[in-house]
This record gives C-alpha cells, structure tokens and sequence, in this order.
C-alpha cells in the first residue's frame, strides 16, 4: 500500500468522526425534558382585558321584525236575499240564493261598483255609515234612504230632494243607475202585483156593497117617512081622543138599514186604507241583498271564501281599506321605549325604504286587527291612545314580565311605497334617541356600578389600573356615553371590559 492510500484513507475516517459529533450536539439541543416542555406552554401572566374609549355619535334604536298589511279588515256579507220575492217565481226572485258571479280577491271595489251577482243580480257597493237592513222602496224614510239618495246624486242619478223619503224621484234615480250597471233595478214582483190586485178588488166589493146597502136604506126612508106620518096621525088622532099606536115593524127596519150602511161605509174606507198603504210602498225597490254600505271607499277585497255556485248566506270574505300598515311585536322592555307618534324606518328585504308612524302599542294595536265592522271613524277613534296611555299600558305589561311581547301598529302615510309587499315581511326600525353630537363612549361593559350607587370606570395607564367616576348617558349598539366627574377620560384611553 503506497503512502499516499495510507493517507487518504485517515481523512475519511477522521471525516466520519466529525460529523458523528456534530450530528450529536444537534440532536442534543432539539431534545427537552417533559418539565421543560410544560414550561415551555405555560400562559403568560393574566392581565385586563381593555378596550379603547371612543368619541362618536350615539344613536339609540329599538328594531324588530313587521309583515306589511292592509289596514281595517272587516268581513263581507249580505244582508238579506236578492230579489224580494218570498218564493221562487219565473223570473228566479227569491229562489235559493246562489252566487252567479263571485267576487276576486286582490280587486279594489269603488263607489258604485258590483261587487258580485246573485241569481243573476247586482250586489253593489256605496259609501255609507248605515248598514244596509232592510229593502228601500216607495214610501220607506229614515237615515238610510238619506245615504243612498246621497250616493245617488254623488254617482250622478239626481234623487230630487234629500229628504230621507224614498219617493218617485228615488225610484228613477235606482232604475237609471241599475241601467247604468246592465241591469234592470227591482219591479214589483208577482206576489206583489197579485196582492195589488187583491186589494183592488176588496175596495171594488165595498164599493158595490155600500151601493146595495145605500139602495136598501133608500126603501126603508120611506118606511121611516111613512112612520113618521103614520106617528103624526096617530098624535093628532091622540090629541082628538083617537086610541091607534105607531106601526113598531117599520122603525125596527130602519134602524137595521142604518146599521148595515155603516157597516158598508166602515168596510170600505178600510179596503181604502189597506190598497193606500200598499199602493205606497208598491213600485221600484233596492232588496237588502242588493246593495252593501261601507263606511269608507274605496275598499280591496282581501280575502273570498265563496266561489260561484255557492249560496250567498253567511260571511262571503274580508275587505280592507287600500291604505298599508306593518304590524309588529317587540319585548316589553323596549315597548317601554316607544310612544305613540315615533317615526319608524321600513326596510324590505330588497332594500327598499319606506317612512312610517308608531300609532298604537299594547291592546290598542291588537284591537285593530280584529275590528270586524263599524265606521273607520269608529275604529281608529278606539284605537287611539295618548301617550300618557300608551306608556302606563307598557309599564303595566313590563311589570310582570319585561320581555313579553307587545304588539306594535305602525302607520304608513304613503302606502305606494309599499305597495307590492303586502304581507311581506319588513325590517322596523325606531329612533328612540340621539346624542348631541360626538360623545365619549364605551362598551356597557367597562361600566361598574357599585352597591351605593357610584358609577366608574377602570382606566389602564402605564401598567397600572385607576377609577374613573362617570355619569352614563344615552346607550346604543352595545356602547354608552360616559362623562368623567373625577379624574380624566379622554378619546384612546384603555378601559377594563374584563379580565
């Protein structure tokens, strides 16, 4: 073996060497004990948990969730039958009532519009605070016939005088109108022309008796003049020393015939009497059924539960007005807040944007949705509070439970804003109050309030922990504005929110 092999092969080795030692003191760095590992994640030393005071504009909501809706619902029905036939006839008057033509929810009803048929007839709508209760014909007079010979005149069919009697210048002013609308306003039907007949016929008999009675009273005239002749005779034969008497046959006759002249007399001016009082009411008539007072139009078919074929008796659906109003719920303790008169933010959830009203809370809000029937006068005058009202109605639920929900109704002045959301759902947010301008605020909870009633802060500076006493002021969003009394506080300084 040469030198130089010997050499090189003293190297590698002491090459070898080298790196196993190296590899070594590596290894022995890397390697810790479990202590030293457990040392090595132990957290550090636990401090506050602060948070920086910042100076804003505070404004405080109460928001909740509201479904859009049409407001003063009240249910639809008749007040009686089409027609007023009291039995089926040919022309289909008083036959079972069954609607021809049923009314489409969604359609917004005008004064003066039909609102659906019945056996082939109109029920139409007018303007009016006197419920429809009766038929209104010839001679009828009161409040409701005042009201439609109103509408009539407002619909332009001239009624003559507002009287509050229905009279021939009514009766024209129906016919015309039902004209108007394709139909044939209600004759008198054939019960009524048959008893017409009837009565006529009564007086013509009386008539004829009183005449027969009248001829017979003639004859027993002479007989009473030829009584009296015969008493005369008989007096002046008294008066010459005569015995003869008058003839008592002669005056029992008269006194029969005069009985039965009265008789024919009464009978007749009563025949009079029954065919005036008919013949009073007898002509051009509106049916109960036929015509439906709403104290306020127009008004929207909500909602129908009839279909044609159906009868018409019992409830045939629901109207609203067309105007819009968001009914919504909120905890007690933010009823607590509100007052009748608040404007209200409308978010929909495309959002669009619209302003509304806070018009009623508590039990006044839940009575608007159920109020059925009455003027829209009646029902907003019940449902109208003070706000003196609405805060004590609050409190008294917050009382026993702050966070049971109370009902909310929220105006909407301009309802085409809203127009295609009807029950759809919105977001309803109310201003309840703004600081003036940019305040000092912090979280609510760096707030601490000891048993007295002292209200601070814990303010960090330079590692070390100092009170602040505050007065506390609006509160919104999780923040409250705070006002040092003692001590400074000013915008970045650290305060304590927890540990």
């Amino acid at each position: 073996m040469s030198r130089f092999s010997s050499r090189k092969h003293l190297g590698a080795l002491v090459g070898a060497v080298v790196l196993v030692g190296a590899g070594g003191w590596i290894a022995g760095t890397q390697v810790r004990s479990p202590a030293d590992a457990a040392a090595a994640h132990t957290a550090p030393k636990a401090g506050p948990v602060t948070v920086a005071v910042q100076r804003q504009s505070l404004t405080a909501t109460v928001v909740a969730s509201g479904s859009v809706e049409f407001t003063s619902p009240r249910p639809l029905a008749l007040a009686g039958a089409v027609g007023t036939g009291a039995s089926a006839t040919a022309g289909g008057e008083g036959a079972e009532q069954r609607i021809t033509k049923a009314p489409v929810a969604g359609t917004k009803v005008k004064e003066g519009d039909v609102l659906m048929a019945v056996n082939g007839r109109p029920v139409l709508a007018l303007s009016g605070t006197v419920p429809m209760y009766r038929a209104l014909g010839p001679g009828a007079s009161g409040d409701d016939v005042k009201q439609l010979q109103k509408a009539l005149r407002r619909l332009g069919f001239d009624p003559g005088s507002i009287s509050g009697t229905y009279g021939q210048g009514t009766a024209s002013a129906v016919t015309s109108w039902y004209t108007s609308k394709g139909y044939e306003a209600q004759k008198p039907s054939a019960e009524d022309e048959q008893q017409l007949g009837q009565l006529q016929q009564a007086v013509s008999a009386a008539q004829q008796t009183l005449l027969t009675t009248n001829s017979a009273s003639g004859s027993g005239g002479e007989t009473e003049t030829g009584t009296e002749a015969g008493t005369e005779s008989g007096t002046a034969a008294s008066a010459s020393g005569s015995t003869s008497s008058p003839n008592p046959q002669s005056s029992t006759d008269a006194q029969i015939h005069h009985l039965q002249l009265e008789s024919a007399k009464k009978a007749l001016n009563m025949a009079n009497a029954a065919l005036s009082t008919f013949q009073a009411s007898y002509g051009t008539k509106v049916p109960a059924g036929e015509v439906v007072f709403f104290p306020k139009l127009p008004v929207r078919l909500n909602k129908v539960t009839v279909k044609t074929g159906d009868t018409a008796s019992g409830p045939i659906g629901t109207v609203t007005s067309s105007d819009l109003e968001v009914q919504a719920v909120v905890p007690g303790a933010d009823a607590e807040l509100l007052r009748k008169g608040m404007a209200v933010e409308l978010t929909t959830t495309d959002g669009k944007k619209a302003a509304g009203t806070v018009s009623a809370l508590g039990a006044d809000a839940a009575s608007s949705t159920t109020t059925a029937t009455g003027s829209d006068g009646d029902s907003e005058g019940s449902t109208g509070t003070t706000s003196g009202d609405t805060g004590s109605e609050s409190a008294g639920t917050s009382a026993t439970d702050s966070s049971a929900p109370v009902q909310l109704r929220i105006s909407v002045p301009n309802s085409g804003e809203l127009a295609d959301e009807a029950e759809a759902a919105v977001k309803v947010t109310i201003k309840i109050g703004a600081s003036d301008g940019k305040v000092l605020a912090v979280p609510l909870a760096a707030i601490r309030t000891s048993s007295d009633g002292d209200v601070r802060v814990q303010v960090e500076r330079g590692g070390r922990l100092s009170d602040v006493h505050v007065t506390v002021g609006l509160s919104a969003a999780g923040l409250v504005e705070v006002k040092p009394t003692s001590g400074t506080l000013e915008q970045g300084d650290k305060v304590v929110v927890g540990e």
